[in-house]
């Protein structure tokens, strides 16, 4: 970050910020110099149409490829380190890499795959799937995935709509201590998505078979076709690389198109820049195949990084896994979700006092908003002397808004900086930007990371309708934040699950911080409950094993809140539930929670990974009306 500022003339960081958005296309330009972007056909024109975020047009005339500079990398340094939840292990170097890719490329083109065709992915966090994705991508095919603790109907859902003509997937995979059988699962699918004419099946479970009754089933070391040469298509910028889904709480989900060109150079610049990612690191997300993360990921190999891969319960062996993991393989840059940060400290492990992490230099925090008091944990429980990032976006625009930065300060409870080239604004109700008060998280002009288009979407009216409604021309992203005086961002939750009591906006994640300081709360969910005509706030906790919800609990969670917020944060009804729904990449779901509550129809719940939680909150609309 510090080269750059200084190639690009600027002595700060504000500076820098500045111009990258007031300059935007000499932004674009200079970072991909400076990271090394290979065009095959340089552009003719950076930034069409710059008034427009939906149709604006990125390097227009140019043609590259995303996995070519995912391989670009010469060497015997390690592309891949994969790591089971029982200590197995698998390491590919850079040559490797490349020639399972061109074997496996081989492989799509002989089942007929060229560019445009869609190719799934039923599989978890593994070698394969890296290769998979990047063999489909070197001939511009398109690539999906889903990880395999999905249910049926939820990939039909996701995979039915873009037609696949190719799916790889697992016969198995381990979860927690047990063996998972995915192969009930993979013949479903196939036989519900007529466009399926080949099944790769991965034998990922070694304690399983591949054997699945489908007569168009290979297995992945017959598909493979050694000693092809590696190759790559050359696309347009915007040719669609990554089909991405919204969580599909609220319906069918919506299937998102990322090209290659937008999500190269947005990862590259949140690694290069923002992460100070190089060939010398060892670059570790806990994600599944099934959220944007996982995507974000391997893009690192674009930086020369070698990925470590994960794959299983991250409380297996009382949530020191990971840990011992990253012990293990000198991990650098360790990325997780700011749930799994509040779980380690409550389950008390302090991974500095117990494993050597002489190379940890970053830890990375997403998927809900990292409490301050988890920023004080990290810093005392993990190491004092690391860089800790919550990092915020979304698989809307497969990337951030808001990051790390290196050579600014971590601020306790705060992201440190908008990303370079983000216009990113708060604005109020009258679509005013403010500073310091909460609003809504916009984005004011072009960047190259908004989605192509929406798959079955012609006349991009859903694309249309998912970000520009709410102010004219705007990306409207759904969160409710907060850019402070300093420079950094607060979010406060999503700006759809907002509570509402007398008119006042509460964003949820600032009861969450308070309540889940108490040690006897595991984890908490709010909703607005429509009463009286106003809102009320219920809130409901998961609280430790033996803990009762007594009146001297509830005062104390009463007293916890109101201390550090205000009175109308204060939940008119507090409830003990045993399980909280969430989405298969772990976000709790308070808009299912308050449809529920409300006796209203939820109407996806494929899209949970465990839709029997909401039971727990059927009988509650009785109950919360005391």
């Amino acid at each position: 970050m510090h080269r750059f500022m200084q190639e690009t003339g600027h002595d700060d960081y504000d500076a820098l910020y500045q111009w990258s958005v007031s300059n935007s296309p000499a932004f674009w330009l200079s970072l991909c110099e400076f990271c090394g972007v290979r065009f095959d056909t340089d552009a003719n024109t950076i930034l069409a149409r710059p008034d427009n975020i939906m149709d604006a047009g990125w390097f227009a005339g140019s043609q590259l490829n995303y996995a070519a500079h995912l391989l670009r990398h010469d060497g015997e340094q390690a592309a891949i380190i994969f790591v089971g939840e029982d200590g197995t292990r698998r390491e590919l170097r850079r040559g490797e890499l490349r020639d399972h890719v061109a074997a496996v490329a081989a492989g799509l083109r002989s089942a007929g795959v060229s560019k445009g065709d869609r190719v799934g992915g039923f599989l978890p966090n593994c070698p394969e799937a890296v290769i998979a994705m990047l063999a489909t991508t070197s001939l511009g095919a398109i690539w999906s995935s889903c990880s395999p603790d999905f249910g049926l109907n939820g990939v039909v859902d996701r995979f039915g709509q873009i037609e696949p003509k190719v799916l790889f997937a697992v016969n198995g995979y381990y979860y927690n201590g047990k063996t998972c059988d995915t192969r009930p699962t993979i013949e479903g699918v196939v036989s519900a998505i007529d466009s399926i004419k080949r099944t790769v099946v991965i034998p990922f479970a070694s304690d399983l078979g591949t054997d699945v009754s489908l007569t168009n089933a290979i297995d992945w070391h017959d598909f493979a076709i050694a000693g092809e040469a590696l190759s790559f298509e050359a696309v347009e910028f915007n040719h669609p690389l990554y089909i991405m889904y919204s969580s599909g709480t609220t319906g069918a989900p919506k299937c998102i198109v990322h090209g290659h060109g937008g999500t190269l150079l947005q990862h590259l610049k949140e690694h290069v820049l923002h992460t100070d990612v190089n060939a010398n690191d060892k670059l570790f997300y806990f994600t599944t195949c099934g959220w944007m993360m996982w995507n974000w990921l391997v893009s690192g190999l674009a930086s020369g990084a070698t990925l470590v891969l994960f794959d299983g319960s991250p409380f297996f062996n009382d949530g020191r896994v990971l840990w011992q993991m990253a012990e293990q393989e000198d991990v650098s840059v360790f990325g997780t979700s700011a749930k799994y940060i509040s779980a380690l400290e409550k389950a008390g492990v302090r991974p500095k006092e117990e494993f050597s992490l002489p190379h940890l230099r970053a830890v990375l925090s997403t998927g809900s908003p990292l409490a301050p008091e988890s920023f004080d944990f990290v810093y005392d429980a993990i190491g004092d002397d690391l860089q800790l990032a919550s990092i915020s976006g979304g698989t809307d625009i497969l990337s951030c808004f808001a990051l790390g930065n290196p050579v600014l300060p971590v601020r306790r409870g705060e992201l440190q900086c908008r990303g370079l080239g983000m216009a990113v604004e708060i604005w109020n109700d009258d679509g005013q930007p403010v500073v310091g008060e909460h609003g809504e998280l916009v984005c004011t002009q072009p960047f190259p990371s908004a989605p192509v288009f929406f798959w079955n979407d012609p006349d991009g009216a859903r694309y249309r309708a998912a970000y520009f409604e709410r102010f004219e021309g705007i990306w409207a992203h759904g969160d409710f934040a907060e850019l402070t005086e300093s420079g950094g961002m607060v979010i406060h939750g999503r700006s759809d699950a907002v509570l509402n009591p007398g008119g006042v906006r509460i964003g949820t994640a600032e009861i969450y911080r308070q309540v889940e300081k108490l040690d006897e709360v595991v984890e908490s969910i709010a909703i607005g409950q429509d009463w009286k005509d106003d809102v009320r706030v219920v809130l409901f906790v998961i609280l430790r094993e033996g803990i009762l919800l007594d009146d001297d609990l509830q005062q104390r969670i009463r007293a916890v809140i109101r201390e550090n917020t205000t009175p109308r944060h204060v939940p008119a009804k507090i409830v003990a539930v045993p399980e909280i729904p969430r989405t298969k990449s772990g976000k709790i779901v308070e808009l299912a929670v308050r449809s529920v509550v409300h006796g209203e129809p939820v109407k996806n719940t494929d899209a949970l990974a465990n839709p029997a939680a909401l039971a727990h909150f059927s009988n509650v609309a009785e109950l919360a009306t005391d």
